[in-house]
C-alpha cells in the first residue's frame, strides 16, 4: 500500500502546515465528463469576478505560497506556485483546457477555494509518496499535459518523489 511520507526538513521548515489528502477509487478518468468540465467553467468564471483587477503577488492566499517558495530557496516569479499559475490565467481570460476529469476537478477545486492542489495515479507507484526537498539526482517527472519529463530544480523545492515504473504521468 502506497503511504503519504513528509520529509523531517520540509516539517521543520513548515511545522504548521495542513495537507489534505482525497483518495478516488473506480473512477474512469479517460471518459471526459460533462459535469466536471461545467464545474471547472464555473470555478474559473469565480475566479476571474474575485480577482478582476487584484493584484495576485498581493492577495493573501497567494501571498503566502510565495513566502513558502522564498522560504525552501525558489523564485516564486520564475516557479509560482500551481494556485498563483491557475489564477493568472484564469483572470487573462483564459479557459484552462481539460486534462482529464480528475485533474479537471482539483483545478476547479483549486480556483474555487483559492488552494494548490495535485494528484497521483496511485496503480503506477512503486513505494511511497514523499513530500521532500528536491535531491541533485531527481528524475525526470512527466507532468500531465506536458510533452517532456523534467527534473525537479535540485535542492530548492519541496516535491513529490516518487518510485515508479516507466510511464508515470501523473500531475505535480
Amino acid at each position: 500500500m502506497t503511504r503519504l511520507r513528509i520529509a523531517q526538513d520540509v516539517l521543520a521548515l513548515f511545522p504548521e502546515a495542513l495537507i489534505g489528502v482525497v483518495r478516488v477509487r473506480g473512477c474512469d478518468n479517460a471518459v471526459q465528463s460533462a459535469e466536471i468540465a461545467a464545474l471547472l467553467r464555473q470555478a474559473e468564471a469565480g475566479a476571474r469576478a474575485a480577482f478582476a483587477g487584484a493584484t495576485l503577488t498581493e492577495v493573501p492566499r497567494i501571498a503566502c505560497w510565495r513566502e513558502a517558495y522564498r522560504a525552501f530557496g525558489a523564485s516564486p516569479k520564475k516557479s509560482p506556485s500551481s494556485i498563483e499559475n491557475l489564477l493568472r490565467r484564469v483572470t487573462k481570460g483564459e479557459a484552462l483546457r481539460p486534462i482529464n476529469p480528475l485533474v479537471d476537478l482539483y483545478n476547479a477545486v483549486s480556483l474555487e477555494r483559492v488552494l494548490p492542489a495535485g494528484g497521483e495515479d496511485l496503480e503506477r507507484i512503486e513505494g511511497d509518496l514523499v513530500l521532500c526537498r528536491a535531491g541533485d539526482a531527481e528524475p525526470p517527472v512527466l507532468l500531465l499535459g506536458e510533452a517532456e519529463a523534467r527534473p525537479p530544480h535540485p535542492g530548492t523545492r519541496a516535491h513529490h518523489h516518487r518510485r515508479h515504473r516507466l510511464g508515470h504521468d501523473g500531475p505535480r
